[in-house]
């Protein structure tokens, strides 16, 4: 017989209700709240409250808020307040009844502005290091990449700076500080900063104009990687136009301080290439297992078409270098700033050359750079090229490819509030929830903290290797076949 749905009627009274029965033992926020004390940012906030006025709302209730507004990616602080009342998991995490009155959405804003960038820092640092107590980061050996956050700002908000109408709008004087400020060093390029100094957004004057794909205004995330478990162990966000290999010093030295570990290798792609950051791994006694962006740039453009640098051989006792010509390049001047010496080649022996074509287009003679520190330079770009260098490079392509993906579902590629210091707090949080998650997975039985990343390269190795057999019996089918049709037709 069909059942009919009678009219609901509401009860006067329940009895024996408790939310804890009603959230599943399984459930993320149960295991978030098993291995997560937030009862830390007491201390760290504690400075920030005075000792009269009204009460506010706890600085553990705030912290959750932001990690549930992140974590589920709900699109704002009002819909967070709106949704709160409905969901009895998230009323559970944040210790709450059904009766309990809802903070207004202000108080993240608030807390954010009160508390700064540094209590989201701590709490992602505190969350890197329980990592490391789980046995969860090897801490030896690290990969650095970056990628671009779209700004909450749109392009409309551009204006120029050098137009007269900037006169006319007295919140263009505010962002004309911007131009008093002395360029940073890190900028990427000359034209990037002339571009980035020129045009600003009304909206958010902090993001830059970055020209990947479609132009837009976006900020940039640095981040490391520790290969055991794939723990984030150190990020940063910078203005769009940094360019990332002058943050990978920054980015080894924040590895260290969280971690307390020394990195002996870090693994980036060509970008972080730089002589800078091979002498600077030198020193630092670090394997550079990073793709040289000289052989890079050199296959590209105009210096394709000609001989590179390595077809030169140097003469360490007269210091010249021998041309495939066999003519002499010899010494013509020091280039301080880049600690350099500049070789060239006779204007009249360049000129009758045969191979002139092939070596160089300028219309006196060829000239080689030769760094200060060649030696040791030679020597990180030879083991750049290794087989263990080529092997970890591959790994890091899927690896940070990983990390950045798996950070989507948390709303990462835009920027959820304006100003440089709140995307850093995006990021902070961000990267400490995809650490709770591997925390939450493996924390709990440290026996298996080593065997994470043996487990996902035995994986890989095992896939790859079924392929192979899989390509080789078939190439092995292939043959058979095709040499029975031969003997068939004889």
């Amino acid at each position: 017989m069909m059942g009919q749905q009678p009219p609901p009627q509401e009860k006067l009274f329940y009895t024996g209700i408790t939310l804890d029965k009603r959230v599943r033992r399984n459930h993320p926020l149960r295991n978030i709240d098993e291995v997560i004390d937030f009862e830390f940012i007491y201390n760290e906030v504690k400075d920030k409250y005075g000792s009269n006025g009204n009460v506010s709302v706890p600085p553990p209730i705030i912290l959750k808020l932001m990690l549930l507004l992140v974590f589920y990616n709900v699109r704002s602080e009002r819909e967070l307040m709106d949704t709160l009342p409905e969901r009895l998991d998230w009323l559970w995490f944040l210790g709450y009844d059904l009766d309990t009155d809802m903070p207004n959405h202000s108080v993240l804003s608030k807390a954010r502005t009160k508390w700064g960038v540094e209590a989201f820092k701590r709490f992602f640092e505190m969350i890197v290091w329980q990592c490391v107590e789980a046995g969860l980061v090897d801490g030896s050996k690290i990969f650095v990449d970056s990628s671009l956050v779209d700004a909450d700002a749109s392009n409309n908000s551009v204006v120029d700076t050098q137009s007269l109408k900037r006169y006319l709008n007295k919140s263009y004087q505010e962002l004309e500080k911007r131009l008093d400020i002395e360029e940073d060093p890190r900028k990427e390029t000359r034209n990037h900063r002339k571009m980035n100094n020129r045009y600003i957004s009304t909206t958010d004057p902090e993001a830059s104009i970055v020209r990947v794909g479609k132009t837009k205004l976006r900020y940039h995330t640095h981040r490391a990687v520790d290969t055991a478990a794939e723990i984030i162990t150190a990020t940063e966000v910078t203005t769009g136009d940094v360019n990332e290999a002058h943050r990978m010093n920054a980015l080894i030295d924040s590895h260290q301080e969280n971690t307390e570990t020394a990195a002996k290798t870090i693994v980036g792609d060509s970008k972080y290439g730089t002589i800078k950051n091979y002498l600077s791994c030198h020193d630092r006694g670090i394997k550079a297992h990073i793709p040289d962006l000289k052989k890079k740039q050199q296959k590209s453009g105009l210096r394709s078409e000609i001989y590179s640098d390595n077809r030169f051989l140097y003469d360490k006792e007269s210091d010249t270098y021998e041309c495939p010509g066999g003519k002499r390049l010899k010494r013509r001047k020091v280039h301080k700033p880049r600690d350099s010496v500049e070789y060239a080649g006779s204007i009249k022996e360049c000129g009758q050359c045969e191979l002139r074509r092939h070596c160089t287009k300028s219309k006196t003679s060829r000239t080689i750079k030769r760094h200060m520190r060649q030696d040791e330079l030679d020597t990180m770009r030879a083991m750049a090229g290794s087989a263990e260098s080529k092997r970890d490079i591959t790994t890091r392509h899927h690896l940070m490819e990983r990390t950045f993906a798996r950070a989507k579902r948390y709303g990462y590629k835009r920027a959820r509030w304006r100003r440089l210091w709140r995307v850093q707090i995006q990021e902070y949080i961000t990267a400490a929830i995809q650490n709770i998650d591997v925390l939450v997975k493996y924390g709990r039985d440290t026996r298996k903290a080593p065997a994470v990343a043996m487990e996902t390269n035995q994986r890989t190795l095992t896939a790859y290797g079924a392929r192979c057999i899989e390509l080789l019996n078939w190439s092995n089918i292939r043959k058979k076949i095709k040499c029975q049709q031969i003997l068939c037709f004889y």
